[in-house]
């Protein structure tokens, strides 16, 4: 049951303006425009929902689920192990410095509202942004289920605004793209809070693939 201060604390979380740095990221979005790969609407629903059901489904949401108990339990070999397959599933160099970047930029929040065990992870290579949503659900008291929710949706908003900026498109289509995709996510967390260890791990090539050609994309605004 979520109470009412919970739901605060979550919307605080997924809020954009929290100071993470994530709005400076695109997911190798920015080169899929530039290539022709998604271009409207519809190419971007199509790209959005297949990054949620095939990437954060089997990878970035299960493992939330295992950091969310690795923290509640204070179960450090749990913590860096899944923190190490997290970094592990990133396809690029771009990918592995956002999580990092964007992971520590969230502890750093975290230590300035007296959350004492983001300090160590401030600097932390395996530093990611599921495990500081993580770390920062448990000791907020938001169950897994929801926050699994709430990083979902904070994901998506992220994806739409680049999309907007990038193609671009109007805010009437940024509203349709989140109205329509968030349908998916209620599935996408439940499907994987019941994947077992070895399930976990998968990829879009055709993400990889952007993210590398990004690193060397000519003209960008955005840094992966």
């Amino acid at each position: 049951m979520v109470t009412d201060l919970d739901l605060l604390r979550l919307l605080q979380l997924v809020s954009p303006s929290t100071p993470t740095g994530a709005y400076s990221y695109s997911q190798g979005m920015e080169t899929a425009v530039h290539e022709g790969w998604v271009y409207d609407e519809a190419s971007t629903r199509d790209w959005i929902r297949g990054c949620l059901m095939e990437v954060l489904t089997f990878t970035d949401l299960p493992l939330f689920f295992r950091l969310h108990d690795a923290w509640g339990q204070g179960n450090v070999e749990d913590l860096l192990q899944w923190s190490l397959t997290l970094r592990a599933c990133r396809e690029t160099a771009e990918l592995r410095f956002e999580d990092q970047q964007v992971g520590q930029a969230l502890m750093r929040v975290l230590r300035g509202l007296g959350v004492a065990e983001a300090e160590q992870w401030l600097r932390h290579p395996l530093a990611s942004f599921s495990g500081s949503f993580a770390l920062a659900s448990v000791r907020w008291s938001i169950s897994a289920h929801p926050a699994a929710i709430g990083l979902a949706w904070n994901w998506l908003e992220n994806q739409v605004l680049s999309a907007m900026k990038l193609i671009p498109l109007g805010q009437g289509s940024g509203q349709t793209l989140l109205h329509g995709v968030a349908r998916d996510i209620p599935a996408a967390v439940a499907r994987a809070q019941r994947l077992e260890d070895h399930d976990i791990g998968r990829s879009a090539f055709a993400v990889g693939l952007a993210s590398s050609r990004h690193e060397v994309q000519y003209s960008r605004l955005f840094r992966s």
